[in-house]
């Protein structure tokens, strides 16, 4: 979304982009963001929560009008913790346990890298032969 958001604001469209992945938000730099360390998915808070979804929601377009705001590539964190302590992150961002009896993990994850990832060959073929001529309204202008 930062970069959609970068073409937005280059349009003149001013954004803000909610994340609860800083790292990748860092990366992207997207115009302004607000970040709550929360698990993925949870980006405005728990379900069935309205009061602190409303909350969040305030504390984010607070931080759109804020000075602290103004700068781009600026993440505003909100600082409203998930939990009491961190222990929910061992149970959604730890490496599955193996199947065999020893205390090794299994680490599935894919490494994270700046070159664009596709499902398929055929995906990749067809984004590098419309991305060729730079002829993508989104994504014009934007240096892989």
């Amino acid at each position: 979304m930062g970069l959609i958001a970068r073409q937005a604001e280059a349009a003149g469209i001013p954004t803000l982009s909610m994340s609860s992945a800083r790292d990748i938000t860092a990366a992207v730099r997207p115009p302004r963001a607000t970040f709550l360390d929360w698990p993925l998915g949870h980006t405005s808070g728990r379900p069935q929560q309205p009061e602190l979804n409303a909350a969040v929601m305030r504390a984010t377009l607070a931080a759109f009008e804020a000075e602290a705001a103004a700068t781009p590539g600026t993440i505003v964190d909100l600082g409203v913790p998930w939990a009491g302590d961190d222990d929910w992150k061992d149970r959604v961002m730890r490496p599955r346990p193996s199947n065999d009896s020893s205390t090794r993990t299994v680490d599935e994850r894919i490494a994270r890298s700046s070159t664009p990832q596709y499902q398929t060959a055929a995906d990749a073929t067809i984004a590098a032969a419309r991305h060729a001529g730079q002829d993508c309204l989104v994504c014009a202008g934007i240096d892989y």
